[in-house]
Formats: structure tokens, C-alpha cells, sequence
């Protein structure tokens, strides 16, 4: 370990324990989901995600711009993403009414059914692999330790829309 000087701000050993173990737990989770929506769905969770995020936009569109930040993408990502997604029939773009530079990306019935198709046993995965393993007492303290990680990083202002005491992103339901 290189030797501290005045400047850094070294974690201790707990501290340093602590990060491995969350980072570990991240991925370990993380490769888990994703092997589930492969296997499972035949979709990884990049996709998932976005179908996720355009079943529970108002009309199942969304402006592209918006699902790249909503879905903690890049636009080009996102781009890559949609236009596999239109190949199978599953989203599709149309352009910007109010912006002629803007698209829209668009939920297609195709897209849902494959998305309800995939829910319930990726919700199984998940509950199964994070809240199974948690006492409630646990679970309430994951989600005030999220929730102030995400405050800090984005200063106040989420990625997502969050209504108090609603169900956000993600597995927690079944899609509108």
C-alpha cells in the first residue's frame, strides 16, 4: 500500500473492508441479474432496463435524451441500444414533434409482452438474491444508504422521478 501523505484521505481498514465488501456484493448481484435476463429473457439488463423505463412513461414514449438519463445510459449507448431493440420490434423512434432534432422512442406491443414476459422470474431473481437475504430492518437501511449515495453523487437531483412512498425503477412492479 503506497504510503499516505497529508493530502489523501486513506480509508481505514474498516473503511477499506467495507468498499470491497460493497463492491463485491455490487457485482456479484449485478452478474447474477444479468445471467438471469440472458438465460431467461434472452435480453441483457441494458435492455431490460429501457424497456422497463418506457412501459412506465405516459404513453410508453419518451424522448431519447430523457431515456438516457432516466436508464443512466449514454446517449450513444442508448442510440445502439433502441436501434437493436427496433430490429426485433420491440421500440420503435419517431421524430420530435416539438423538436426536429429530438426522437422519440416508443414501447411497442412487441416490447411489452417481451417485458411482461421477463418480469416475473427477474423478479424472482431479485427478491431471491437481495431482499431474501435481508432482515426488514436491513432492507430499510439499504434504502436510506442508496438513496443518500444517489442524493450525494447527484447533488439533490436523481436520474429518475421519485414520488415519496411510490414504488420506483426497476423490478418492483409489474409494468404499466
Amino acid at each position: 500500500m503506497p504510503v499516505p501523505d497529508e493530502g489523501t484521505r486513506w480509508l481505514t481498514e474498516r473503511e477499506q473492508r467495507t468498499w470491497r465488501s460493497f463492491l463485491t456484493a455490487n457485482r456479484l448481484l449485478f452478474d447474477q441479474v444479468e445471467r438471469q435476463l440472458q438465460q431467461g429473457a434472452g435480453l441483457p439488463h441494458a435492455y431490460f432496463e429501457i424497456l422497463v423505463r418506457l412501459s412506465e412513461a405516459p404513453d410508453r414514449a419518451m424522448r431519447m435524451s430523457e431515456l438516457a438519463s432516466t436508464s443512466l445510459s449514454s446517449r450513444s449507448r442508448l442510440s445502439h441500444a433502441v436501434a437493436r431493440m427496433e430490429e426485433t420490434g420491440w421500440v420503435r423512434r419517431r421524430p420530435c414533434e416539438s423538436d426536429r432534432r429530438g426522437q422519440i422512442a416508443e414501447l411497442t406491443a412487441e416490447g411489452l409482452a417481451q417485458l411482461e414476459a421477463a418480469v416475473p422470474s427477474h423478479v424472482e431473481e431479485v427478491r431471491s438474491l437481495l431482499f431474501d437475504a435481508l432482515t426488514e430492518t436491513q432492507r430499510e437501511a439499504l434504502l436510506e444508504i442508496s438513496d443518500a449515495i444517489v442524493d450525494h453523487i447527484t447533488r439533490g437531483d436523481p436520474p429518475w422521478p421519485v414520488a415519496p412512498d411510490t414504488p420506483g425503477p426497476g423490478p418492483s412492479r409489474r409494468p404499466a
